[in-house]
């Protein structure tokens, strides 16, 4: 680096939230462009993000671990074809060593909001740090935080009532036993899939509240043998053309999502003959049937799920809860189920996540309000009003089915773009234009209406009123390409912070 390069570099402090796969990423590529003065901002006391939360019993990915990894740091010696927790958390790790990021990060610091100056073309980010509010200035703001940081809760009445154990699936709580205990389990999303056959060696009854029967197809993990982490360690081409077997046999699937979802027909035969292979009982196998298109609510993979249900200490409830009681949960049929402990696998804040935030831009605009209201962003990386910052994992870029670090690695090689124009250029900040941004989004919202998860189920991919601001509806590589290069055009491109009155007339 010059001398020249590394004065500006300091005078170009960048804040990034979180130490995810998203934060990691970004921290890395900024310096490999050979930015250094960046402040990673974690609330936690370790980094890992959703792989450092989520240690639930059974916790692993569902995505192929040789994909589920970062082009620039492949792994040769996965142990299993689908990762457990513990090892893509400590892959996480081995990547914040080699790479030096972890003295660029700020643990115990919990990010409250930010304002953007524009007189300075700056951003002025709160954060609590040991019960005090500090701020940190910085000429590029980046949300690596993610959909997946905010566990939410059930809206169910007496929750507070309950006088046994309860946690979230996502605070899993490691000091409470629950061997021989009557477990009831919330929810039948892609966390209680793994938990349920888990609690189901060891409790005396498990009781799974079911609103609505998911897709669960087989699941085809193994062990990685000997041989295959031999070829992929000294053979790298090996380990490279197994990953791209297994991205594009991934990416095929999205034909069934975003061009004609009666092309999910073969996954649902497949989905039915897995059930009815493993539920031979035809009451509860209506039970677990799903009624919508496959792939409208997230495809969940297990091979241990519907076994762990047909055992007799478990059992499936399908009436609605009416409340939380002192002693278990109440169905509307007026039955209480009383149980010692109830674990709620009630997933994330994914469509409000930047909700506890308090942000604001130009002239004071409000990010929450902005996301509510308008609900358009560029794609998914910037929003008109908020220069010089950037989400990752933002609106609609979410998968149904491929990896979401392939997403985030296209996210953050843009997001270094943008910021080396802001600095080649010697611009005060870049902003979206609302022009851009309004046309960009309707022709998401144009493809989403004939994807699968407009075919009539109610997911999270969805807001209360159907407004998807979740799911990319497209082959990933297309967003790659989308992302491939900064379009200059679609940005005011600042030069004297003190023209924003002009720039965004």
């Amino acid at each position: 680096m010059t001398a020249k390069a590394h004065i500006l570099d300091n005078d170009f402090p960048i804040v990034i939230v979180g130490t995810g796969f998203s934060g990691i990423a970004m921290a890395v590529m900024l310096k490999k462009a050979g930015f250094h003065s960046f402040t990673l901002l974690e609330k936690a006391t370790d980094i890992g993000g959703t792989w450092r939360d989520n240690t639930y019993p059974g916790a692993a990915c569902d995505v192929p671990s040789h994909l589920y990894s970062f082009s620039f740091e492949p792994k040769s010696d996965w142990t299993r074809a689908f990762s457990p927790q513990q090892e893509i958390k400590a892959y996480l790790d081995h990547c914040v060593d080699k790479y030096g990021i972890r003295e660029h990060i700020r643990f115990g610091c919990e990010v409250l909001g930010a304002d953007f100056e524009a007189s300075a073309g700056m951003w002025s980010v709160s954060f609590k740090e040991k019960n005090k509010t500090k701020k940190l200035k910085a000429r590029a703001f980046v949300l690596g935080n993610g959909a997946l940081s905010t566990p939410s809760n059930p809206d169910i009445a007496g929750l507070e009532d309950f006088k046994g154990d309860m946690f979230h699936s996502a605070r899993w709580n490691h000091e409470v036993d629950l061997t021989g205990k009557r477990v009831a389990v919330i929810g039948t999303g892609a966390s209680a899939i793994q938990i349920v056959p888990e609690l189901a060696k060891t409790v005396s009854k498990l009781k799974v509240f079911q609103r609505t029967a998911p897709w669960v197809l087989p699941k085809p993990d193994r062990q990685m043998t000997g041989i295959e982490n031999t070829l992929f360690t000294n053979i790298p081409m090996t380990r490279w053309l197994h990953r791209a077997y297994i991205y594009w046999r991934n990416e095929a699937l999205a034909t069934g999502f975003v061009v004609d979802p009666r092309l999910m027909k073969g996954l649902e035969f497949i989905g039915r003959l897995h059930l009815r292979y493993a539920v031979k009982d035809p009451v509860l196998r209506a039970k677990l049937s799903p009624n919508f298109t496959i792939g409208c609510k997230r495809m969940l993979l297990s091979n241990h799920y519907y076994q762990a249900l047909v055992k007799p200490n478990a059992e499936v409830i399908t009436e609605g809860i009416d409340c939380i009681t002192a002693n278990g949960v109440k169905t509307r049929d007026g039955i209480e189920h009383e149980v010692d402990a109830i674990v709620l696998a009630t997933g994330f804040m994914v469509t409000n996540y930047l909700s506890r935030l308090n942000i604001r831009g130009l002239q004071q605009y409000d990010l929450n309000t902005a996301m509510s209201e308008s609900r358009e962003h560029y794609l998914g990386i910037t929003v008109a009003h908020f220069p010089n910052m950037f989400l990752m994992m933002g609106p609609n870029t979410g998968l149904g089915h491929n990896s979401m670090v392939f997403m985030i690695e296209a996210q953050a090689q843009y997001i270094v773009q943008c910021i080396q124009t802001l600095q080649n250029r010697s611009l005060a900040y870049l902003d979206v234009k609302e022009s851009a941004q309004a046309e960009y989004c309707r022709g998401l919202q144009d493809r989403l209406q004939k994807s699968v998860w407009a075919s009539g189920c109610q997911s999270w991919y969805l807001s209360e009123d159907g407004h998807n601001s979740t799911a990319w509806p497209g082959f990933t590589w297309q967003y790659w390409l989308a992302t491939r290069r900064l379009e200059l055009k679609n940005y005011h491109a600042v030069y004297d912070a003190s023209l924003a009155a002009d720039a965004i007339a």
